[in-house]
């Protein structure tokens, strides 16, 4: 979970810097279509969530490893 977190915050900044000079990631072009208020508020969303998942991700505990059993 935070591997993914980390993408989608990656993502959502990278989304934003390339729409300032006028550019997008071929995946996210969509999010455009339904106005340039919506495309914003998805990239937002994206980064809010990403982050969310990240520091969640980051506070789960370890999963625990069983030792191997002598004979």
């Amino acid at each position: 979970m935070k591997n993914i977190g980390m993408y989608l915050v990656i993502g959502g900044v990278g989304s934003i810097l390339l729409n300032l000079v006028g550019y997008e990631f071929k995946l996210l072009m969509w999010i455009d279509n339904w106005g340039e208020t919506v495309g914003w508020l998805i990239r937002g969303s994206a980064i809010v969530v990403g982050a969310g998942m990240f520091f969640l991700g980051k506070n789960a505990a370890p999963e625990e490893t069983e030792e191997p059993q002598q004979a």
